[in-house]
């Protein structure tokens, strides 16, 4: 199955249109419509409607392996080209923003005490984009942060074969201005703060999403949303009443805001480590690093 079949696929799926896919592409849309009839003749079905453009029931099935199949390729290639072209020394990294910096520094510190001279590469990103860059070779390494029961992994976008260590295991609080009423409160339960004034910050804070299914509510809506990544950002938007937000407990606060613990229902601040294929030295001193020990727990 050529992989720019599928490209053109997914992209004429998901905008719903094919000139749309034309110029996310950077084609024609002849070129488009030739690549979609060229899948569909290969597959001997109808993957699209044209009016409106919409996947068929088998396209909707071929939808769900397309990015696993194109995640494997990248990833292929990746490791092609590391094992024949990558400059010996090098490694890549990325980290959600609260999967740990002080961790990744020392850890950083360590692997370059180990390996003089090493060329790393480190970027923050969203967690599904740490999982991707993982899944596809772009990252050596991922660290990502989110909340789970305590026994429970991460919930992780599905891209292929990648595998997890636990490295640390916090405490939760919520996150509410220092004059707020409940701000000396020694404890909360979220349950009772369904109908309260919430951030939505999916990649800082934890996710109002996940929040709902804990507390198997409908409850927990968002005032206001904020898409960024700088923690310090959210926590102004905290402190001056734009809503709640529930942090790992570990998080340093500036005075004007308070933090109190999380109580029901049991959840924690989990942070993991994502790899693919350890094959350079380097890589395996920096997972020896994030990963000692292996698990911190607070609770």
């Amino acid at each position: 199955m050529d992989p720019h079949l599928l490209r053109t696929f997914i992209a004429v799926a998901t905008t719903g249109s094919f000139s749309a896919a034309a110029a996310e592409l950077g084609y024609t849309q002849s070129a488009v419509s030739q690549h979609i009839a060229a899948l569909e003749n290969s597959l001997g079905t109808a993957l699209l409607t044209r009016r409106p453009v919409a996947p068929t029931p088998a396209g909707e099935r071929l939808l769900e392996h397309a990015g696993a199949i194109l995640l494997r390729i990248e990833a292929a290639r990746a490791d092609v080209r590391r094992v024949v072209g990558e400059p010996p020394g090098e490694i890549v990294f990325a980290a959600t923003p609260l999967a740990g910096a002080t961790r990744v520094a020392r850890a950083l510190t360590q692997l370059r005490q180990t390996r003089p001279g090493i060329a790393v590469t480190f970027e923050v990103a969203r967690r599904d984009e740490v999982a991707r860059g993982v899944a596809s070779g772009a990252y050596h390494l991922g660290l990502v942060d989110g909340i789970a029961a305590p026994s429970d992994p991460l919930k992780l976008p599905d891209v292929g074969a990648v595998r997890t260590s636990a490295v640390a295991q916090d405490k939760l609080v919520v996150v509410l201005p220092d004059d707020h009423p409940l701000a000396r409160r020694k404890r909360l339960g979220l349950p009772a703060l369904v109908d309260a004034r919430w951030i939505d910050a999916p990649d800082v804070a934890a996710p109002l999403p996940d929040l709902r299914a804990a507390t198997e509510t409908d409850g927990i809506r968002a005032a206001l949303t904020y898409s960024g990544t700088d923690i310090l950002c959210l926590l102004a938007l905290v402190a001056a009443g734009h809503g709640l937000a529930v942090l790992p407990a570990s998080l340093d606060l500036p005075a004007d805001v308070a933090a109190v613990p999380v109580h029901a229902p049991r959840l924690v601040h989990r942070t993991e480590l994502l790899y693919g294929h350890l094959d350079e030295p380097q890589a395996t001193d920096l997972v020896a690093a994030l990963t000692a020990p292996a698990i911190r727990r607070t609770n």
